[in-house]
């Protein structure tokens, strides 16, 4: 009989095998071109009819939200709700930070091991067999979004919160036919090589999830966003209804302030979803209307990587981590007001400010960067130092995947380079402005050329502080160089 080391190794090496199989999958960017897009999101329906999934599918009880800007954090809020109101929850989200499993959730918990191999294989293994030159396998996303509809289906789930990838029309959560109800986050621009260069244009592919008579909620959008949001509902008579923030003095278990809008959502597709279902709220309300069990939810939700604080592994009193994934210009500005407001909070001692950034070549950094910069300085925020990187990730381009973690360091850094050059240029033109008498100690920007040599750097630095100074590092940019730090300090589970 085999020992539980033994057991564990085998498992290991199924997971690894599987994981290998995986990133088989992946195909090049150029696959997204709308003509390819509409064809292989028309393969969905072949390859959910292989898996012998069309029936249970259609019978799952769905959220479906699509946005630009905070659809993780509005679907956890969601899942968080709902679970507390006793109900078997499964969470589909993307991308992930350390582990692809955190992808798939089961009442708040990542699926283990044990069952993503099994349930991988399983549809691998069928999919494989009805493969042909005019049907290919699925790509990357799309396996792991019919893997989600095998496992949430199989055990048996009473609702799944379903968080689109990309776009909406052609994504490949979008295959479901009849959802309980849809949301839309806050627009803008992201993808735009993909879905469109106006506001218009992503607002359409976005609202591509509405089903008929299906009802749907909103934020405040722009003006342009929001008129084809109502055209779309209205052709389908959707009825569209918009949230407003919550009130600020809710708890939130996700930090910032544009978390009130993406719990607002939340709250407002989880009460139009339990109605449906049958469920009475809670009539003991607090004073501010909201169902104990919905605040509850909201306080206890909790996202990797969206306003996350870490200690240093090695040096916790010295080296605070601030780790935020924006990588837009809208969330860039959120990103911005939340870390401004914990560095006022918590400077008991002596601290500098560290920017550590780094941004996929899709992103324009001339309008990420000065929309940090800005903020922050807005709010009496300056940094000491500003540090680029490379991820340390392997990117695989479809479905923003990041299927291996190596310690390596990149042959080229010119894009970092290229990002220093931007933060330069805008510390060169606000100096300009201001006299002599008004600088401070000129601030050093910093390209290294791996992640690995950045912290390694951080943790010297500190060290040559003698603890006087504690280091407030935001890390942003990129979920990715997220994950890949919360990797290295070895603090998946904080």
């Amino acid at each position: 009989m085999a020992s539980e080391e033994e057991a564990e190794g085998e498992l290991s090496a199924r997971y690894q095998k599987a994981l290998d199989a995986l990133s088989s999958l992946i195909t090049k960017r150029s696959l997204f071109v709308n003509n390819n897009q509409s064809h292989r999101f028309h393969l969905l329906f072949h390859y959910l009819k292989v898996l012998e999934l069309e029936e249970v599918v259609s019978e799952l009880k769905i959220i479906h939200v699509a946005g630009t800007k905070g659809k993780g954090s509005t679907c956890t809020f969601s899942e968080s709700i709902l679970r507390g109101y006793g109900l078997r929850t499964g969470l589909f989200t993307s991308p992930h930070l350390i582990d692809v499993r955190e992808r798939f959730r089961l009442n708040g918990i990542e699926i283990s091991q044990e069952k993503f191999v099994d349930y991988f294989w399983c549809c691998f293994h069928k999919l494989k067999e009805k493969t042909s030159n005019e049907i290919p396998m699925p790509t990357y996303f799309c396996f792991l979004a019919l893997l989600a509809f095998k496992i949430f289906a199989t055990e048996q789930v009473d609702v799944v919160i379903l968080e689109v990838g990309l776009g909406g029309r052609y994504d490949a959560t979008n295959v479901i036919q009849k959802p309980v109800v849809c949301g839309v986050t806050s627009l803008g621009y992201d993808h735009m090589e993909i879905l469109g260069h106006t506001l218009a244009e992503i607002a359409a592919e976005k609202a591509g999830i509405f089903k008929s008579g299906v009802p749907a909620f909103t934020v405040p959008q722009p003006d342009e966003a929001m008129r084809i949001l109502d055209e779309k509902a209205s052709k389908l008579d959707v009825k569209l209804q918009v949230v407003e923030p919550l009130d600020s003095s809710q708890r939130l278990g996700l930090q910032g302030e544009h978390q009130y809008l993406n719990a607002s959502l939340a709250v407002a597709l989880c009460s139009t979803f339990l109605q449906k279902i049958g469920i009475i709220e809670d009539k003991n309300d607090t004073n501010d209307g909201l169902p104990e069990r919905v605040i509850s939810g909201l306080s206890n939700a909790y996202l990797m990587g969206r306003a996350m604080i870490v200690p240093d592994s090695e040096l916790p009193e010295e080296i605070v981590f601030y780790l935020d994934g924006a990588h837009s210009p809208e969330s860039m500005e959120a990103c911005a007001t939340w870390f401004s407001q914990q560095v006022k909070e918590r400077n008991q001692k002596i601290s500098e400010q560290i920017l550590l950034f780094n941004c996929m070549t899709v992103r324009d950094p001339s309008l990420l960067l000065p929309r940090l910069r800005t903020k922050c300085i807005d709010q009496g925020v300056e940094f000491k130092n500003a540090v680029f990187v490379p991820n340390m990730s392997v990117y695989n381009q479809v479905g923003g995947s990041w299927s291996k973690f190596e310690q390596r360091v990149d042959d080229s850094t010119t894009w970092q380079l290229g990002l220093k050059s931007i933060w330069d240029n805008i510390a060169r033109g606000e100096a300009k402005t201001k006299s002599r008498s008004d600088s401070k100690e000129e601030e050093k920007s910093l390209v290294f050329s791996s992640l690995p040599l950045a912290v390694d750097w951080l943790r010297d630095s500190a060290r040559r502080k003698s603890k006087q100074v504690r280091f407030q590092v935001l890390v942003t940019g990129s979920l990715h160089l997220v994950g890949d730090l919360l990797r290295l300090v070895k603090k998946r589970n904080v």
